[in-house]
């Protein structure tokens, strides 16, 4: 017996659909009390199924709306279903898929595809069958139905689709797909090309066997006149680029004429789509050779897409005339932050300290407040990627337009044309810089310019330059620049506020102490901008203020300076609290302050220490709440404690022994015993820089704890994490420094991962000079227990270290070696060349350093003989056996 709907209960399902259309919030409320009732009632669902596919008599949305209160009810309830009610609903989505309304049909094709993603495909055998047959149907309702609904299971269980599980469909899918490709309705063929695409980056084995076929009915669809099918081909050719480009090469050039065509298709959506190829053909080795014949047609249509459309210009109406600071920021135009934690890093030669380099750096994006991936942003991408591949020889086609654009009367124009000469600053650099005297007053001046956006792009645009500008005389550009980016800060438009307090910070970067003389100037704007800004640009703010602090470091330790700066920093401490993320870019900018003021940072310290250490006295109390009972407590943000540690170490290294008083009042050492155990290796990254500041800053807090930590330091020497690696490594070497002989118990522990860690291939840079300065230090304070193993490190110790500035750190490392010599001369026998090119990459040692070299190197020669030395130093570079001959007389 067909189940059949009671008529009372069918009047109250149908009232709380009404019910819930309504705008009022109390009504919204009541239907979510009555939903929830009704769930108690197992054939609920049937009521919902019954009103989506039989009562016709309804109107369209209302039908559709059970159909996706059903759909939530699935995703949330469906193993609870009894099998008759799970039937009763499948039958019902596979009768009626042909439902004369485009709504319905596209409501039963989310149900089904819901229904398959709680693991029904393999228990649904009938459907992939039945809907494939039921493409071949006369009605048009029901092709495209089943269509619908099957473009929508291919995207969401492509690989299940594509896995032995089921018995491997697509290899009947995938021809049965092909053949729709010539359809009558451009709807169908869409679809048909749609469920493909689906199939491109995974490989498919069912599709790479019918390679060709998919290749030659796409080129067949070219000429589509239907937007939606010629957008989907174009995303094809866009994957197929990436995985066989193989199969394209041939036609490489008929493609290339199609995608020049599609990118200035006049429905936008389409462009996009066409525009992506740019970008992900400039990955390809071919790019060079395929693309240089046809630059001169493709670097104009890229200009042409990087000019903002009208449809942008009206959402951006604030921005593009009216001073909007004081309206104040929409809280989800706020994107989350993420805190970059701490990492220990060493200065090279010819650079300041490097970043690590797992670290990914964040893009510079000019307008990301709009519709967010759009043609604009993507022919500025990859405009910015093909000045990277062509270099130079992107100029003669790009600079003819540059001239017209960047003068050109109307605003949207000259606007489009600073973007194009901001995306190709980084490729084209080389061939820039005979235009830049020129060019960059210009761009000066247009950060005056009446128009909003584009004061903005000039700030963004200027930052890209920002290199050039500092190596110029200070009077000719970087003090102008400099006077008009900081009246920009104090614009009275919220979007080019930012983009002036974003490009501010990467000209600090940049400039570093040459802002020393104007440093009173740009503290009285940064403060000022204080009082003035929104939630969201307040954000930047203080991003700007931490840079000025890492770049002009203890020049801001001036009364002045601070009588300025911190009084506002603190009043917005005191503000904020606890549980606030706003919480984060402040520490982090108090952080670098400290840092940078050292002991102007004393009278300070106290409260902004004492919260820190409570945020992570939270957040660990948190975490065990939650670990217990689950169900109870939230999880926490560790975000906070992660911050706060990493503002103690800034506190630890700008204040030195000063910190002292404040740990001994404190329990930091417990609480640090615990974060350095924390599953989140982010955690125990930061805790273990804390801990290294620590061991600097006030050695006998940390001391007696030594017995308990080095264990954990030791089964964190895995390079797996590679930050986690690197901080663990250098708070062990620091220890070791200030333990001396007490080292000895712990050597065992970490020698071998160290000595492993060396020896990796692929292992980055920073975490292989602070393997080697540990190792160094470990054996300066043991010889006798690490001198054995100089054979199977000496060499990569010696090629990790020889690119290092003279410091302390290279000092410790370097003293460390020659005792280990001394102890095992024949460790380092088989790989001396590499010990002398090490000793010659110092400047200057410090002279008690440089006898123990000299000592070394003439008992090496003494030892092989005057001949076996000639013939031994032949193997040097000429640079080498200059230097060793004018600094060692060898």
């Amino acid at each position: 017996m067909e189940w059949q709907p009671d008529e009372q209960g069918l009047q109250q399902v149908l009232q709380l659909l009404k019910d819930s259309q309504s705008p009022d919030t109390a009504t919204q409320r009541a239907v979510q009390e009555k939903l929830e009732q009704l769930n108690q009632y197992p054939d609920f669902n049937n009521y919902l199924i019954f009103v989506l596919t039989s009562l016709k008599s309804e109107d369209e949305p209302t039908r559709s709306l059970s159909g996706l209160i059903l759909k939530n009810n699935v995703k949330a309830h469906y193993q609870n279903f009894p099998p008759a009610v799970a039937d009763f609903i499948k039958r019902e989505c596979l009768n009626n898929i042909g439902d004369p309304s485009p709504l319905i049909r596209a409501t039963i094709g989310i149900l089904i595809t819901t229904i398959t993603t709680k693991g029904e495909l393999q228990t649904w055998p009938e459907l992939l069958p039945q809907l494939c047959n039921l493409l071949n149907s006369e009605d048009y309702n029901t092709c495209e139905g089943s269509f619908g609904a099957l473009q929508k299971i291919c995207e969401d269980s492509s690989e299940l689709l594509d896995s032995d599980a089921l018995n491997r469909p697509l290899t009947i899918m995938i021809p049965k797909f092909l053949q729709f490709f010539k359809h009558y309705s451009p709807k169908i063929r869409s679809h048909a090309v749609a469920c493909v695409n689906q199939f491109i980056i995974s490989r498919a084995q069912a599709l790479m066997d019918n390679i060709d076929t998919f290749i030659e009915s796409l080129f067949a669809l070219a000429g589509d006149e239907d937007s939606e099918v010629r957008k989907n081909v174009c995303r094809a050719l866009v994957m197929l680029l990436e995985v066989r480009i193989d199969r394209l090469i041939p036609q490489m050039h008929s493609i290339i004429q199609y995608m020049l065509q599609r990118t200035q298709d006049p429905d936008e959506n389409v462009a996009l789509e066409a525009c992506e190829f740019w970008l992900t053909l400039a990955e390809q080795p071919i790019c060079k050779e395929a693309l240089s014949g046809h630059l001169v047609q493709l670097i104009p249509i890229l200009v042409n897409g990087m000019k903002y459309s009208e449809i942008d210009i009206i959402l951006l109406k604030g921005d593009v005339e009216e001073e909007d600071e004081t309206v104040p920021d929409s809280e989800q135009d706020i994107k989350p932050r993420f805190h970059k934690s701490r990492t220990i890093t060493l200065q090279h030669e010819g650079g300041e300290g490097e970043e690590g380099e797992d670290i990914d750096e964040d893009e510079d994006d000019d307008d990301d407040t709009l519709s967010d991936w759009n043609l604009r942003k993507c022919s500025a991408a990859a405009l910015d990627v093909l000045a990277n591949v062509f270099r130079d020889d992107l100029l003669p086609h790009l600079l003819p337009l540059l001239k017209g654009l960047l003068f050109h009367p109307d605003w949207v124009i000259k606007e489009s044309g600073i973007l194009v000469l901001g995306a190709i600053a980084e490729g084209c650099m080389q061939g820039m810089v005979p235009y830049l005297p020129e060019l960059i007053p210009h761009l000066i001046q247009s950060l005056c310019d009446k128009k909003a956006l584009v004061r903005s792009i000039a700030c963004w645009t200027l930052s890209r330059y920002a290199h050039w500008v500092v190596s110029q005389p200070p009077d000719a550009s970087l003090k102008p620049l400099m006077t008009e980016l900081l009246k920009r800060i104090l614009d009275g438009n919220k979007r080019v506020q930012e983009a002036a307090c974003s490009a501010f910070a990467t000209l600090e970067e940049e400039a570093c102490t040459e802002l020393v003389p104007y440093l009173s100037f740009i503290l009285d704007t940064l403060v000022f901008a204080f009082g003035k800004y929104q939630h969201k640009n307040l954000l930047i703010l203080y991003d700007a203020i931490g840079t000025l602090a890492d770049s002009v470091g203890h020049h801001l330790n001036q009364p002045e300076y601070i009588q300025k700066l911190m009084p506002p920093l603190i009043q917005k401490w005191n503000e904020l609290k606890d549980e606030d993320k706003d919480l984060f870019p402040l520490l982090e900018c108090l952080s670098s302050v400290a840092t940078a003021l050292q002991s102007g940072f004393l009278p300070y310290c106290e409260p902004v220490y004492q919260r820190c250490v409570t945020l992570v006295q939270k957040t660990l109390a948190q975490a065990m709440m939650y670990s217990q009972q689950p169900d109870q407590y939230e999880a926490p943000d560790k975000d906070f404690m992660i911050v706060a540690l990493d503002l103690l170490s800034g506190l630890a290294e700008g204040l030195g022994g000063h910190v002292d008083q404040l740990v001994s009042r404190s329990n930091i050492m417990t609480l640090l015993f615990q974060c350095m155990q924390d599953t989140m290796p982010e955690v125990r990254q930061s805790s273990f820089a804390l801990l290294g500041d620590l061991t600097k800053a006030c050695f006998p807090h940390v001391k007696p704890c030594i017995a308990e930590f080095m264990p954990i330091l030791g089964t964190n020497l895995n390079p797996e994490y590679i930050s986690v690696c690197n901080n663990a490594t250098w708070a062990i070497g620091e220890i070791c420094m200030q333990m001396g002989v007490e080292m000895q118990p712990y050597v065992a522990l970490v020698l071998t991962p160290l000595v492993e860690i060396i020896n990796r291939p692929n292992t980055p840079k920073t975490l292989l000079e602070n393997t080697a300065i540990t190792i160094g230090r470990l054996g300066y304070v043991c010889p006798q227990e690490v001198a054995p193993m100089l054979q199977q490190f000496i060499r990569p110790w010696c090629t990790s270290l020889r690119n290092i500035r003279d410091n302390e750190e290279k000092d410790s490392a370097f003293r460390g070696i020659c005792v280990m010599i001394g102890v095992n001369p024949g460790g380092v026998v088989q790989d001396f060349i590499f010990f002398c090119d090490a000793v010659a990459s110092w400047v200057s040692p410090k002279d008690d350093l440089r006898d123990m070299f000299y000592k070394i190197l003439h008992s090496f020669k003494e030892q092989v003989g005057e001949e076996n030395w000639q013939q031994f130093s032949e193997q040097f570079p000429p640079i080498l056996k200059e230097r060793l001959a004018a600094c060692y007389g060898v």
